[in-house]
């Protein structure tokens, strides 16, 4: 089972609101997660992420594959990998 951080998007049309997951990759993007770690609101100025410290670093320590966007996303926030 290949696990990865992504994002997973809840906003409406035109306003983006994503939810930072921990999910199986062969789940749809939308589908099933395991775990929610997260979020992140482009729409605010400056974007708004809030990211479960402990959890990003227990899942990353288990193995977990963060995407582009949200390995990105943690080097904001202030987490190292």
């Amino acid at each position: 089972m290949a696990v990865k951080i992504r994002l997973k998007r809840i906003g409406a049309k035109k306003t983006p609101f994503y939810r930072i997951v921990v999910a199986d990759s062969r789940y749809p993007r939308n589908g099933r997660f395991i775990e929610e770690i997260g979020y992140y609101d482009p729409m605010k100025t400056p974007a708004e992420i809030k990211l479960d410290d402990e959890k990003v670093q227990k899942w990353l320590k288990n193995g977990a594959q963060p995407t582009e966007t949200v390995k990105s996303l943690i080097a904001k926030n202030g987490n190292q990998q």
